[in-house]
């Protein structure tokens, strides 16, 4: 599964991490494939905890790899499961586990210009764009082919709201929910 073999026939590559992000990207990756009758390869890029500089330097963190690769292995197969009820995907292709960081593993794997590269591209506040690079940005600066940014589903926008609402222990909204429940027919 993490043995990369290249293929002849047009691809849609995927990456995925786990996140509902990625999981709606998974799940949009799978249509395209689908519609253009090309291989869907879902990829889960890992790198060891504190980044693969550290784990150069620490006989440790070299043991530890097969367990850290083994554990990508599972979150890809968990996030398989989660939209296609299982490991099957029932599109040709395969599934890929790569070492290093996600923006580059992912522009190296679609590397041909009939490859279609398809992203999360989440809800990011300013703090979290200034730490954490976004992978989506990367692969639309340097892929060769084609990338598909997909953002967040509308119910995981409210989600977070709630969520957000109930960390700071406001009360929620319920006009729009009655409002939504008097334009329904009733009987329907």
């Amino acid at each position: 599964m993490s043995e990369y073999r290249p293929s002849s026939a047009a691809r849609v590559v995927v990456g995925v991490s786990g996140s509902l992000e990625s999981l709606t990207a998974l799940g949009r990756a799978a249509e395209e494939a689908r519609r253009r009758g090309a291989e869907l390869w879902p990829v889960l890029a890992w790198e060891p905890p504190d980044g693969d500089p550290a784990a150069r330097r620490s006989p440790a963190a070299t043991a530890m790899v097969p367990e850290w690769e083994r554990l990508a292995r599972e979150r890809l197969f968990g996030a398989l499961c989660e939209v296609f009820g299982g490991v099957d995907t029932c599109l040709p292709g395969q599934a890929l586990v790569a070492r290093g960081a996600p923006g580059p593993v992912l522009v190296r794997i679609a590397d041909r210009e009939d490859d279609l590269l398809v992203v999360g591209a989440g809800r990011r506040g300013r703090l979290h764009r200034a730490l954490s690079p976004s992978v989506g940005r990367y692969c639309l600066a340097r892929a060769a082919c084609p990338v598909l940014a997909v953002p967040p589903s509308p119910l995981q926008a409210a989600l977070a709201a709630v969520h957000r609402r109930n960390i700071w222990r406001l009360r929620l909204d319920t006009g729009d929910i009655r409002r939504e429940f008097e334009t329904v027919p009733p009987g329907a």
